[in-house]
């Protein structure tokens, strides 16, 4: 597994749906970057944000990483908006 350094956070990022409420399919050229997510694993340094909480965070936060085929969002603390 990944361990995030100082304060920082990896997310795994919470899926959009393909399709609306009233069945109508979104292309995927129409989706925005999700910014909702999970906390997977948090850095010794970080005071508010905890493993296992879903955060918000702003639209061009962190990095993109791949780990065992696995995508996920390495941000800094700061940069949470909001836990859900």
């Amino acid at each position: 597994m990944i361990k995030p350094t100082a304060d920082r956070l990896v997310i795994k990022v919470i899926e959009v749906k393909d399709k609306t409420e009233g069945g109508l399919y979104i292309p995927e050229i129409a989706k925005e970057k999700q910014q909702l997510g999970k906390v997977i694993a948090a850095g010794p340094k970080c005071e508010e944000v905890k493993k296992g909480v879903t955060v918000m965070f702003g639209k061009y936060s962190g990095s993109e990483v791949r780990y065992d085929n696995e995508e996920y969002l390495i941000i800094k603390e700061e940069d949470v908006l909001a836990t859900v």
